[in-house]
């Protein structure tokens, strides 16, 4: 009798697949969470150009930040490459790009230096982000060459994140749009993109509080404060002591 009743209650399951909800056409996300209203009343079109390397892993979190630094540069001002090591075959034009002079790799390393050294130098950059956790872009970095031929830049700034709902491993630390909108703006010497660029973010983390989100501390901070919940292993501790500014999402 079990045993009809259970495929009885299979045959009542509706063949046509559940409603889904509405997307925004533009980001990709449900209409009710959409933040594209919070984009630039016109899309920035800077003299650089932003590359992002993005690990795979990236692509999967709902929060991620690249999409609005993408809809919120004109086209092709944000080009997005994905893999765990660059360049490779299917990443066109990638090995050019890293050739030339004016590319820059906005990676906090010991040889880096303050980006604003280059400020109105050239007509314009080749701005390389590593868009990933800190772990992932030290191991895309150690398995990418051609990235240690770079000339390697770093931020120098006192802003705090924006990106408050989630925890970013120091004080300092920006996410990838925060990190690119501050970068054009010294290297181009304008704040409409650290004013306009991340208006979409501000957007997003309002929603997620509004619904029972709550604000992130770094680990630095709860660390210093003794409120992380969890021990500090050893990669973490000597990240801490490192790095003092970390420009990576």
């Amino acid at each position: 009798m079990e045993e009809f009743q259970a495929w009885e209650d299979l045959s009542n399951i509706p063949a046509d697949p559940p409603a889904m909800r509405n997307l925004c056409v533009n980001c990709g996300r449900p209409m009710a969470v959409c933040w594209c209203s919070a984009l630039p009343p016109q899309r920035l079109n800077p003299r650089s150009n932003v590359i992002l390397l993005q690990h795979p892993a990236e692509e999967k979190r709902c929060l991620r930040t690249a999409p609005m630094l993408q809809l919120g540069l004109a086209e092709n001002k944000c080009l997005i490459y994905k893999g765990k090591k660059f360049p490779q075959p299917k990443h066109e034009n990638l090995e050019n790009i890293l050739n030339q002079p004016n590319s820059l790799l906005l990676y906090p390393s010991a040889s880096a230096v303050d980006i604003q050294h280059f400020k109105c130098a050239n007509d314009y950059y080749n701005i390389i982000l590593i868009d990933s956790t800190w772990p992932q872009a030290k191991a895309i970095y150690a398995s990418s060459p051609l990235l240690h031929k770079l000339k390697q830049v770093k931020l120098v700034t006192n802003n705090t994140s924006s990106y408050i709902i989630r925890t970013q491993p120091t004080e300092g630390c920006l996410s990838t749009l925060e990190t690119a909108a501050e970068a054009l703006s010294q290297l181009e010497n304008n704040s409409v993109y650290s004013e306009q660029l991340i208006q979409p973010l501000h957007k997003l983390c309002q929603y997620q509080l509004d619904n029972g989100a709550v604000t992130h501390q770094s680990k630095e901070f709860l660390i210093k404060n003794k409120t992380y919940p969890k021990l500090i292993g050893k990669r973490l501790s000597k990240l801490l002591k490192s790095t003092n500014k970390c420009t990576l999402e």
